[in-house]
């Protein structure tokens, strides 16, 4: 059974950090890109960032650049997301997916096979 579950959100500060981490079982991690979405009450889901299956190539919203690092370790089936310079703007619940190939979430490349659960992030002004 395929399986992603995230970890590290939580409550933090204005300005301050999280690591968010997915960690994936039951597929072959190394054959799947993987992405982070995250959606704030009342809005619709938007795409954070996206990597490719071996790590090389990455992909930001506007919004994120600068301040976010997607990375992955295949030897360990686990993404991560470092949010620096967190504002309360960040606030949502954040959901890694997997995806057959590598694009750009905000023009439908990035078509989805699965999702995890959620992380709550929280970031107080």
């Amino acid at each position: 059974q395929v399986q992603l579950v995230e970890s590290g959100g939580g409550l933090v500060q204005a300005g301050g950090s999280l690591r968010l981490s997915c960690a994936a079982s039951g597929l072959t991690f190394k054959t799947y890109a993987m992405g982070w979405f995250r959606q704030a009450p009342g809005k619709e889901r938007e795409f954070v960032a996206t990597i490719d299956k071996s790590g090389e190539a990455t992909y930001y919203a506007d919004s994120v650049k600068g301040r976010f690092t997607v990375s992955r370790d295949n030897a360990k089936s686990t993404v991560f997301l470092q949010m620096n310079s967190l504002s309360p703007e960040d606030t949502a619940v954040y959901y890694c997916a997997t995806s057959r190939t590598f694009g750009r979430p905000d023009i439908g490349d990035f078509p989805i096979n699965r999702w995890g659960q959620g992380t709550q992030v929280t970031v107080s002004s």
